[in-house]
């Protein structure tokens, strides 16, 4: 029998690009339905576009789903579907590449299932977008932000501070 597909649907958002972040995820599995949310004081609109895959990834309990992924960033679909991500972590992410810690985390998770990556345009007309970037504003524009540890200490070994 065909295994049915987990749907994940996500989205990132940024308050200045650094500033103020948040993530949107929604998972559906036939009838059922979770969305998932967190918002973080310092970081950046791709960061928090590589963690709503990540939640949503992580929130599966078993291994071995077939998940079809939509996202309205090409940063992540094209870093992964054009194998940009493979090459990264065969040089080591030479050159400063960024996001190394999320994507590194991504790339552990992504062995435990079968992923198919859809890019959807953004603020256009499919309500599970729309739905994820309300998610990912409201988490942004929270009063108890977490924090982006990843990018806040790599903020802080560039300053020098």
């Amino acid at each position: 029998m065909q295994q049915e597909p987990i749907i994940i649907y996500t989205d990132g958002s940024s308050r200045g690009n650094p500033g103020p972040g948040g993530y949107g995820t929604i998972l559906m599995w036939k009838s059922h339905t979770k969305e998932l949310s967190a918002g973080f004081r310092r970081t950046t609109n791709n960061r928090m576009e590589l963690m709503a895959v990540i939640a949503g990834l992580e929130a599966l309990k078993q291994e071995g789903k077939k998940v079809q992924i939509y996202s309205d960033s090409q940063y992540v679909v094209k870093s992964v579907d054009q194998g940009w991500l493979k090459n990264w972590i065969a040089t080591g992410f030479r050159g400063g590449k960024k996001n190394k810690d999320l994507w590194l985390r991504f790339y552990e998770l992504s062995k435990k299932h079968h992923i198919r990556f859809h890019w959807v345009k953004g603020h256009a007309s499919n309500p599970h977008n729309i739905r994820c970037d309300e998610l990912a504003t409201q988490a942004a524009d929270g009063k108890m932000l977490n924090i982006d540890t990843g990018y806040e200490e790599g903020e802080e070994r560039r300053s020098g501070s």
